[in-house]
């Protein structure tokens, strides 16, 4: 089972990667980066994107379960922009789940589907701890 810098390395063979990173989403954190950052900066790009997590995840609006067992009720939020995608995978986690991977793709190179897809396997295979 991979560790987090397998993880992000594994994300960043998907077609299209421009940058991935494991984020803690109640304290904004990055927990590991690896690739570019949108706007150059990765711990800004982690605050940023923990904002949209942490509305999707305790905003019942958006949840079709209520989290009752500890995870998120939401498995993934994805942003598109005019040229790319933000793909935002929850991450189970024996303590509070409360971490998720942030994959930017480029939009012509990157194929969402697939990266979904991947995401959800590795974010299934992570260890953390």
């Amino acid at each position: 089972m991979p560790g987090i810098d397998e993880c992000l390395l594994e994300a960043m063979r998907l077609p299209g990667a421009r940058g991935a990173a494991l984020v803690d989403w109640t304290s904004g954190l990055a927990l590991g980066t690896v690739g570019e950052a949108p706007g150059g900066d990765h711990e800004t790009t982690a605050a940023e994107a923990a904002e949209l997590a942490r509305l999707a995840a305790e905003h019942g609006a958006f949840a079709a379960g209520d989290g009752e067992d500890g995870r998120p009720p939401v498995e993934d939020v994805i942003v598109s922009n005019r040229d790319s995608y933000h793909l935002l995978r929850f991450v189970d986690t024996s303590f509070d789940s409360s971490v998720f991977l942030h994959l930017w793709l480029g939009r012509e190179e990157g194929n969402l589907a697939l990266a979904r897809i991947r995401l959800g396997e590795m974010a299934a295979r992570l260890v953390l701890g």
